[in-house]
């Protein structure tokens, strides 16, 4: 029996006397996209910081396809990419020589940076604009740019931080439509967080529900719908805190 590709159990992680993190558990398999969705300082992103081996849980464990993320975090890095909510690209290149310059870093040889790089072109969908300078790219056309370089080179799983976030409806799309596309074609893992919680309706095969830490419920979102007798995952994620306590 393979290895999940991601798994999670009864993670932690405390800022000080911050609990980011309080008993995490989450299976993602192999081939799907899966969404952590929640609102903002749910906790989201610090799970995903520490599966892309950038912090150490304070307890718990983390594997990726079967590779301890605190034990081995060079092993991970093989395998993943990772897009974080802020992440940004050099201004001053074109969107081509950004490209060439990451798959450069990141490729065994010429063939596979080159074979990359015209994927990525492929996948960003910015054609001529590719060799404007990134300064004058929209926020949109950055992060598709920024999504082309997390998935050109065919990681095992993609890590993607609120990948639509601040978006217009335009660019939201074809980065919906990209993903999807990348996992029907490749058979790549995406785990993706995310505040929006229709579009991630709509993206992922199944989603886990998380606040304060704490998952409150995991499935596809229509078993979690179906739970609550509700017509969307909003009003499902209402309903499940709404006998918890205020700040």
């Amino acid at each position: 029996m393979s290895n999940p590709a991601v798994e999670v159990n009864d993670l932690h992680k405390y800022f000080g006397n911050v609990k980011a993190l309080e008993g995490l558990s989450f299976t993602v398999k192999p081939g799907e996209i899966y969404g952590l969705i929640g609102p903002n300082g749910a906790g989201k992103t610090t799970a995903l910081r520490i599966l892309a081996t950038l912090i150490k849980p304070s307890a718990g464990s983390a594997k990726i396809f079967g590779i301890d993320v605190e034990r081995s975090p060079e092993k991970v890095r093989r395998l993943i990419s990772y897009l974080p909510e802020e992440a940004g690209a050099y201004k001053n290149l074109s969107g081509i020589e950004y490209l060439e310059f990451m798959a450069a870093f990141y490729s065994k040889d010429r063939d596979e940076a080159r074979e990359s790089v015209l994927e990525a072109a492929r996948i960003s969908g910015l054609e001529e604009r590719l060799r404007d300078r990134v300064k004058t790219y929209s926020k949109g056309m950055t992060r598709r740019l920024l999504i082309a370089r997390a998935l050109m080179m065919k990681p095992r799983l993609a890590i993607l931080d609120e990948p639509t976030s601040g978006l217009d409806i335009v660019h939201a799309y074809h980065i919906r439509r990209v993903i999807q596309n990348y996992v029907a074609k490749y058979g790549v893992t995406v785990l993706l967080s995310s505040h929006n919680m229709l579009e991630v309706e709509f993206l992922c095969s199944r989603v886990a529900l998380i606040n304060r830490g704490k998952i409150l419920i995991e499935g596809t979102p229509a078993e979690i719908k179906s739970r609550y007798g509700v017509n969307n995952l909003e009003e499902a994620f209402m309903e499940a805190t709404k006998n918890w306590p205020a700040y």
